[in-house]
């Protein structure tokens, strides 16, 4: 009876009466149309990351690094084209946990929900970390420079006390309300616009992702004009295992097309826009990537991108001041890429996060605030406040490394069990309508399961036994709470 009830699964019927058909069920604005959906997915994957991968990428395979974008994006198609097929199914909020909950039952849909808490929230602090720190120095760029105190985090003065600077240390925790400041700043900023409604979000994600596709475009123009062919010699210069090396930082480089189904019940023609707005995306960015690499490496020579006292990316400012001579100012302006890179991803993960939220709140597993509308903007108001605080705290006392890591694990998790998801609708409900039908079904959920099981297994053990424990608690609170409430049990 125990077993039934925590594998008691929700009809797709109720489902779409709920939110997925007519805007008179949602709630939530139907506002977002194919090119809005599109550029949520290209927010969401070109962050600052990309600079930072293409910098490790480029040193690992040389001018095969194209290749590896290639096999990468091949990779993640396998689990976007299982997203596709869900969204263009169930067309509502929640994205993986309602997919879950339609496919494998609820205790599955909490494990994938709390997992997805982990990919969005926590990946939040991790790309506070990385704003913050960029943002610092653009305007040090400019001769202006901003008090410690308002930039220092919990383990930035913990290092300064144990590098006996006992007054900078200390300093740091007299001022501990406003450790981080400029995250939490940031933070809220971002929040705002979520709250204020989905219209102001697409706008401002809208106008960061012209932002920095122009920036990324230009440099890929201007860099044309400076490739040395001889720089593509040796193509493979580490061979095979030397491009496979860099398939980790690439791979990550890709993640985010997943938030665009967030966004499915806002869609105005979901069945038609999602699978389009996911698949879009993947392929605009696998563009825009190869072509930055092969650029990049025949700018440059392949071993600039190793030196030791660059920074990760660094590399790509060096080679533009170094080789790109007369357009030292767009070494500047990767910077402001790589800002708008963090805002965007920033603002839909806070966005997809809300949503979730949402979702669960609905269904009974999360307290009725988490899905309270507000009555003029119609947004989970309550819910993006809850989030803000706790990613602005978290923000200023968790190291970023370990935020970063944890995001990857949440989100290969999530696809691990959407591509299995699809295989297993397939087999058990043959009968539905698909408006977009994943090809080569088991072939294709398998080896999308195959690669994100790789990916999960190749982080270190810290991050898994963190990782754990955060299943572990979210299990607690599931059976404390989650399935006494559930709307299903009632």
């Amino acid at each position: 009876m125990l077993l039934s009830k925590l594998f008691r699964k929700k009809s797709t019927s109720i489902i779409l009466q709920q939110g997925g058909d007519g805007e008179e069920h949602t709630g939530l604005h139907k506002v977002l149309n194919v090119k809005d959906l599109t550029f949520f997915g290209i927010a969401a994957i070109i962050g600052g990351g990309t600079f930072s991968a293409i910098g490790n990428a480029c040193f690992s395979g040389g001018p095969a690094v194209v290749l590896l974008y290639i096999m990468c994006a091949i990779a993640c198609g396998f689990t976007a084209m299982c997203y596709a097929e869900f969204a263009s199914r169930v067309p509502v909020s929640g994205s993986a946990y309602t997919y879950a909950y339609v496919s494998f039952g609820e205790l599955f849909a909490w494990i994938i929900g709390w997992a997805l808490i982990m990919e969005y929230s926590i990946g939040n602090i991790y790309i506070a970390f990385s704003w913050s720190g960029y943002f610092t120095n653009l305007l040090e760029t400019f001769h202006v420079h901003l008090p410690e105190w308002l930039t220092i985090n919990y383990k930035s003065a913990q290092d300064a006390i144990l590098a006996n600077k006992g007054a900078e240390g200390l300093m740091a925790w007299k001022n501990a309300p406003v450790i981080g400041g400029l995250k939490i700043i940031f933070d809220l900023l971002i929040t705002y616009l979520v709250y204020r409604g989905t219209r102001e979000s697409r706008n401002f994600s809208n106008i960061m992702v012209y932002i920095k596709l122009a920036i990324i475009v230009l440099v890929i123009v201007v860099g044309a004009f400076y490739i040395d062919i001889d720089n593509w010699t040796p193509f493979m210069p580490n061979g095979f295992s030397g491009v496979m090396g860099g398939i980790s930082a690439v791979f990550f480089a890709y993640i985010g097309f997943d938030a665009v189904s967030t966004a499915a019940q806002e869609a105005k023609n979901p069945k038609r826009d999602m699978p389009i707005g996911i698949l879009g995306s993947l392929v605009v960015c696998t563009l825009l990537y190869i072509l930055f690499g092969h650029v990049l490496t025949g700018v440059a020579p392949w071993s600039d991108f190793g030196d030791p006292a660059l920074g990760k990316e660094a590399s790509v400012t060096y080679t533009i001041s170094t080789y790109m001579k007369g357009y030292e100012w767009l070494a500047t302006s990767v910077n402001v890429a790589i800002l708008a890179g963090f805002s965007s991803v920033i603002l839909v993960m806070l966005m997809g996060q809300s949503r979730v939220f949402y979702s669960m709140s609905n269904d009974g597993l999360l307290p009725k605030a988490f899905g309270e509308l507000h009555p003029k903007f119609q947004t989970p108001f309550k819910a993006n406040w809850i989030l803000f605080v706790f990613v602005g705290l978290f923000a200023a006392f968790v190291p970023g490394s370990v935020a970063g890591d944890l995001t990857s694990f949440g989100t290969l998790f999530a696809f691990i069990l959407v591509s299995a998801g699809v295989w297993i609708m397939r087999v058990k409900n043959p009968e539905f309508v698909r408006p977009f039908k994943t090809p080569l079904v088991p072939l294709v959920p398998i080896l999308g399961i195959l690669v994100c099981t790789a990916m999960i297994v190749s982080l270190d053990i810290q991050t898994l036994k963190v990782a754990g424990a955060w299943m572990a608690l979210g299990l607690i609170i599931y059976f404390a709470y989650s399935r006494k409430n559930s709307h299903l049990q009632k």
